[in-house]
């Protein structure tokens, strides 16, 4: 079992439940040491007071606020602590909401909680079970690294797991970044669709790091004193260039279809018909073809006049 990263309880109405926080996710990447290239040797991050210039221990390192310019207020371990919160040691459900109300893009780590001892049994089965019967996740506040934190508990493979969230006001506004109104034809959403049917999958047990695999290759290649792996062709289009959507809409369902083994010839989709609006401009050209035939005539009854006169 992974290391806890903080003991406390939750806190559901007058039950208490010892829990212990513990990662849900593990760190695989490759990781670098920033080295001095001309012998190798690491190159280390020193801390140094401003005041002095002096190297500084870690131990000799504390936390201080900035009240004013030159007035600096230290805070210790300790007062953080000792701070009247009720979710200074206990992970406090406040509310329940239903779990497809949250926006994923607030949620942050996740972390799994484990039964702190055989008194946390039997309140732990409790509240998982009350989570997996509804279609509710419980909204907590628990306070961590410093600071007052708004967290989710959900059930996961028999476990209860815990997601740090943000607050609501730590979400930007995203209505800026949005592009402006664009028309997009009906055939062009159901190619869309099919599209995604075609590229459904059961679950992500096949996805792997392809770039932490092909960096590995390379430090291997390196380390032996082989050739380095031959790049990767880029695919990208080119900047600029306009694409077809419906073309590549269909290219698309077509290349899902063949990696199913199916027949990709009825992924074809015809242009779109024209809708109304675009065959206006054609009544309007025969409207004025009409209106000029009708003043041939006009002028020939002219010329005749000016004859015979």
């Amino acid at each position: 079992m992974p290391r806890p990263l903080w003991a406390g309880a939750i806190s559901f109405g007058l039950v208490t439940i010892p829990v212990k926080i513990v990662s849900a996710t593990e760190d695989h990447d490759v990781h670098f040491h920033r080295v001095h290239l001309a012998d190798m040797g690491r190159v280390r991050t020193r801390k140094v007071c401003e005041l002095d210039d002096q190297v500084v221990s870690q131990d000799e390192i504390g936390k201080g606020y900035e009240i004013a310019k030159d007035q600096t207020v230290p805070v210790t371990d300790e007062e953080l602590e000792q701070m009247p919160l009720p979710t200074a040691k206990a992970i406090e459900i406040a509310a329940f909401v239903d779990s497809d109300t949250i926006d994923p893009v607030r949620i942050s780590d996740s972390y799994y909680l484990a039964a702190d001892g055989q008194v946390a049994a039997k309140p732990y089965t409790l509240l998982r079970r009350a989570l997996e019967r509804s279609s509710k996740v419980a909204v907590a506040k628990f306070a961590w690294h410093g600071r007052e934190r708004l967290g989710l508990l959900r059930i996961w493979e028999g476990a209860i797991v815990l997601h740090s969230m943000k607050w609501p006001d730590e979400v930007r506004n995203p209505e800026e970044l949005a592009p402006r109104e664009v028309e997009v034809g009906e055939e062009e959403i159901e190619q869309a669709l099919q599209l995604a049917e075609r590229m459904t999958i059961e679950d992500l047990s096949g996805f792997h790091d392809e770039y932490r695999e092909a960096l590995e290759d390379i430090i291997a290649a390196k380390a032996e004193g082989k050739p380095l792996p031959a790049p990767a062709e880029d695919g990208k289009q080119e900047k600029g260039e306009v694409v077809d959507l419906m073309a590549a809409l269909n290219a698309s369902v077509k290349a899902a279809k063949e990696s199913r083994g199916e027949d990709g010839e009825s992924a074809t989709v015809h242009e779109m018909r024209p809708s109304k609006k675009t065959a206006a401009p054609a009544k309007k050209t025969a409207a004025s073809k009409k209106s000029t035939a009708s003043k041939k005539p006009a002028k020939k009854t002219a010329a005749k006049k000016r004859s015979a006169s």
